[in-house]
């Protein structure tokens, strides 16, 4: 497990970081919010946090399956970073499911901000 991943489509990561800087005051009106901060989807990435905190939760669909009501999340990466810096991964994993993931996520992302506070 030598390999560092960053992210599947930096990209969207970086159009997340600035689409936040720039609409920091309308984030309660124009975002969907979970307990108070910010929740960005833009293809198969998922973006969760406050950019002023010291880090936010990423997840990535790898993949998809294929089920009656449709396609559904299936492997997801899961990454705590540095909202300022990218490169800096605090917590790194993958979880199958989307519900397990963000689950996991976010005590992940709870912990750290504890830790960093």
């Amino acid at each position: 497990m030598g390999r560092v991943i960053i992210f599947y489509n930096v990209n969207n990561y970086e159009r997340y970081v600035n689409i936040m800087a720039e609409n920091k005051a309308k984030v309660g009106g124009k975002y969907l919010e979970y307990k108070g901060k910010p929740l960005v989807r833009e293809g198969d990435t998922i973006c969760y946090g406050d950019m002023e905190d010291k880090c936010i939760l990423i997840l990535e669909i790898m993949s998809h399956k294929k089920t009656p009501d449709g396609d559904m999340p299936d492997k997801i990466l899961i990454q705590v970073v540095d909202p300022k810096n990218q490169a800096n991964i605090m917590r790194q994993g993958s979880k199958d499911g989307l519900y397990e993931a963000f689950n996991l996520g976010l005590i992940w992302l709870e912990h750290e901000l504890k830790k960093n506070g």
